[in-house]
């Protein structure tokens, strides 16, 4: 007899966390969902459609751990936003301060590495952030939204080659682009703040937006995410088109997406 799956979440912000609890209930019939949520971070409402739910801040990992423990949790996923502010100003607990010590650099994707590495001692296997949301995951070709012209094409693949060069670099991981330019490129301030820049800069004409995945990017916890804010940020912006990488990039919320890049008349395609 099979044994039911226990999941925990580990749940930042947005509609991530519910997104992947309400495609587990579909996919994984009698799964059991562990919330770790956080303060000021987890949206109230995943109470409501978890198994179990307990409240934590950034750097409590002890406390997580004991909770899932408790909660017999075999397997994890860590999604949804964390304010960068929060990794670079926590009150730390004594298994997070060992985690410090031990890495050389101090940004998002390694500290979330050591917590995966602190969960698989525990016996927690880590999924991919994108377990049960294949239908999210755009295949190559037009998504939604106007269709590319040759122009657009162009950019798409240019911006694509771009990124890649950035993102591997730790840059960021999108970039604005305009015939065979690039505008803007995202860093710490992240993905909004480089699109008002680039269309800015692009004067709000045939200007694309184009955001991948780095190299070797470790999907247990850092998936690029299109959602309904980044394509009201282009619109405003002056943002005309959307690069993204085919089978690596989420669309949460999808169908308010497409309505959005059908009003706006932003068109959203996907490349590999």
């Amino acid at each position: 007899m099979e044994h039911p799956r226990n999941i925990g979440i580990i749940a930042g912000s947005g509609v991530y966390p519910e997104t992947f609890i309400a495609a587990a209930r579909r996919h994984a019939p009698g799964v059991k969902l562990v919330v770790a949520a956080l303060h000021d971070e987890t949206k109230p409402e995943l109470a409501e459609m978890a198994d179990a739910i307990e409240w934590f801040r950034v750097a409590q990992l002890n406390k997580m751990l004991k909770f899932f423990r408790r909660e017999g949790v075999s397997e994890a996923v860590m999604m949804g936003q964390v304010s960068p502010k929060k990794l670079f100003d926590m009150r730390m607990d004594l298994r997070v301060l060992m985690i410090l010590a031990r890495v050389k650099e101090r940004n998002a994707e390694t500290l979330f590495g050591a917590v995966a590495e602190e969960l698989a001692k525990e016996g927690i296997v880590v999924l991919s952030a994108t377990t049960f949301l294949d239908e999210l995951l755009p295949a190559v070709g037009p998504v939604c939204g106007p269709l590319f012209n040759k122009t657009q094409l162009a950019d798409a693949e240019f911006g694509f080659r771009i990124a890649k060069q950035t993102s591997a670099l730790d840059i960021g991981q999108s970039v604005i682009v305009r015939h065979g330019t690039v505008l803007a490129a995202e860093a710490f301030e992240g993905t909004n703040a480089c699109i008002q820049r680039g269309g800015q800069l692009g004067h709000g004409k045939d200007v694309m937006l184009v955001k991948v995945s780095k190299p070797n990017q470790d999907f247990r916890f850092d998936v690029p995410v299109i959602g309904p804010q980044t394509i009201e940020t282009c619109a405003a912006a002056g943002v005309s088109a959307i690069t993204i990488e085919a089978r690596k990039t989420l669309l949460l919320e999808k169908s308010v997406v497409q309505e959005l890049c059908v009003r706006h008349q932003i068109g959203l395609h996907a490349l590999c």
